[in-house]
């Protein structure tokens, strides 16, 4: 297996600080816009499997030429979602297997956008689905951590904990403090805006994928581990897209713990106009909003330094358990930054990001997952993936996860 990584950012830096470790790939070349990233990147692996190399990661055609070049059999694209189409293009031209930790991204219905979804997250991608099929080519979207360890946590609990799914509602939260900042997201603002600004999409089985307001029904989630009882909101995200595909769910949600501080943040880049991507013109100059937003915050990956606490992901699943009995339980994987930082010298969000992709190419290496088309984290065998990512190095990757029972309401019997 020789790999390419498109993007030496947070993600893509931890992704190759976690793969050093393994010997399962031949190679693997680290790309950006910007050569000297990955360059330095490479000098601090000092490993010879590791390369450089330079690509526009906007521009398909330079995509499949550094496919072509590097010899690169699997694609990592671990870049914003804006760059999802060219890269996905770009690897299927190129005859690549592709997999990325976020998808192409959604357009607000144009009449009714708390209501009706438009279109929707990953539509563009498994609008390819059969051409991908017919090539007998596997593009794996959405292997992050929300989306994708939390969509292996779905196929588990379908598959091994309950006969019934009423729900599997996506947690996230966390306690993480950034030092000497009143305003620091610890994962790109970019995506943060696309994500929590566009209409959040619910699913129910009955009713198909529908919409509502950003930031709607509240719920106080007590996360475990010492994080403890974080306010969470409805936010869009993939895995409300991808999880009825691949399991029998009667409702599908995804509610994240952003805290009011950071909602009205949010709110006021909205209400001024900084969220948009399209370009104004300042002073004769072109100028996407959301880009100055994005260059006036601190880069993500270089806050690892000055944060401290944990961050959680998760699945919330109610339902029927196997015993026949009503059944509520939080599957999750935490991820403390003080030894993420002490392991691979990456905070605790990008690593627990950037983990999850590494196994998954590991199980494709290993011939443990294979497939066919356009496929997310819900449609292969949760077990191996779950025991790679839990057991102790060498032999895996010592990262345990966990579940906890939660209390069993009316709602849930």
């Amino acid at each position: 297996m020789r790999i390419l990584i498109v993007g030496a950012g947070g993600v893509g830096s931890a992704a190759a600080r976690i793969a050093v470790r393994r010997d399962f790939f031949e190679a693997i070349v680290v790309a950006d816009y910007d050569p000297a990233r990955p360059e330095a990147l490479v000098a601090e692996l000092g490993d010879p499997r590791f390369s450089a190399a330079q690509v526009d990661a906007s521009d398909a055609a330079s995509v499949a030429a550094l496919v072509r070049e590097s010899g690169a059999t699997h694609v990592l694209n671990a870049v914003d979602p804006r760059f999802v189409m060219p890269i996905f293009t770009g690897v299927f031209d190129a005859g690549a297997t592709y997999l990325d930790m976020a998808m192409s991204l959604s357009k607000p219905h144009p009449e009714k956008p708390y209501e009706l979804p438009g279109v929707k997250l990953g539509d563009e991608q498994f609008a390819a689905a059969e051409k991908w099929r017919a090539a007998g080519r596997l593009a794996l979207v959405g292997i992050g951590v929300e989306p994708g360890l939390s969509d292996v946590f779905a196929r588990y609990a379908q598959d091994e904990l309950f006969a019934e799914i009423d729900e599997l509602g996506v947690r996230d939260g966390a306690n993480l403090v950034v030092e000497g900042y009143d305003f620091a997201p610890s994962f790109s603002i970019w995506t943060t805006i696309e994500e929590c600004l566009n209409p959040p999409v619910i699913y129910e089985k009955d009713r198909g994928w529908y919409t509502t307001a950003p930031f709607s029904e509240p719920e106080v989630f007590d996360f475990p581990e010492g994080i403890g009882p974080v306010e969470c909101v409805n936010v869009e995200h993939e895995e409300v897209l991808l999880m009825p595909r691949w399991t029998n769910a009667k409702r599908v949600t995804f509610k994240y713990g952003l805290g009011d501080e950071f909602i009205q943040v949010l709110q006021v880049l909205h209400k001024t106009g900084l969220d948009r991507t399209d370009p104004v013109t300042v002073k004769g100059v072109q100028v996407s909003p959301r880009d100055v937003v994005a260059a006036a915050l601190p880069d993500p990956a270089t806050l690892g330094d000055r944060m401290t606490g944990k961050t959680c992901a998760g699945v919330w699943v109610r339902g029927t358990g196997k015993d026949g009995e009503p059944r509520s339980t939080y599957l999750y994987h935490v991820a403390d930054n003080e030894q993420t930082m002490r392991q691979d010298n990456s905070q605790a969000v990008v690593w627990q990001t950037a983990i999850n992709p590494v196994i998954a190419l590991e199980l494709l290496a290993r011939g443990d997952w294979a497939g066919e088309g356009v496929l997310g984290p819900e449609a292969f065998d949760a077990r191996p993936f779950l025991d790679l990512l839990a057991e102790p190095a060498p032999a895996g990757y010592g990262s345990p996860w966990g579940m906890v029972e939660k209390e069993i309401t009316p709602s849930d019997g």
